[in-house]
């Protein structure tokens, strides 16, 4: 299975996740504070490389009623041109009440909500590459995590 990196692409922050080398699990990797595109571009082109990450999943900010929105239509561009200059592939997912789901593993660890700032982007990106996997996995018909 490839390294897959997951992104959750904000205007302020990008949170970064990595999965494992089996496929089977995602785990927090970084925040990176948005600069401007170029830097950000080469902060992840350079994850990508010191990781050996094959794959990038991108959160998709859909509207709730599926519609793309602005927010949505900002993640396409990012990832059109991350695919341009990283030169593999790049999968855009439905991350629609990632960010609630995220809060919500925060709240069950006990993460204070002062501290919670810090991670939830990150966290947001496992949630988002998590689901990948699963997809994947079940794509394989293998639907079980050991």
């Amino acid at each position: 299975m490839p390294i897959i990196l997951g992104l959750d692409v904000g205007d302020v922050r990008i949170g970064v996740a990595i999965s494992d080398d089996l496929g089977f699990a995602a785990h927090p990797l970084c925040t990176i504070t948005r600069k401007n595109r170029k830097t950000d571009l080469e902060t992840i082109c350079d994850l990508i490389n010191i990781h050996q990450v094959e794959e990038v999943v991108i959160g998709l900010p859909l509207m709730l009623d599926g519609e793309v929105g602005i927010q949505a239509q900002k993640v396409q561009r990012f990832a059109n041109r991350l695919k341009r200059e990283a030169r593999i592939p790049i999968h855009l997912r439905d991350e629609r009440l990632t960010t609630v789901e995220a809060l919500e593993i925060l709240r069950e660890v006990g993460k204070p909500r002062k501290k919670q700032r810090n991670v939830i982007d990150q966290v947001a990106a496992v949630v988002i590459l998590d689901g990948y996997l699963d997809d994947f996995r079940e794509s394989k018909g293998e639907n079980h995590r050991p």
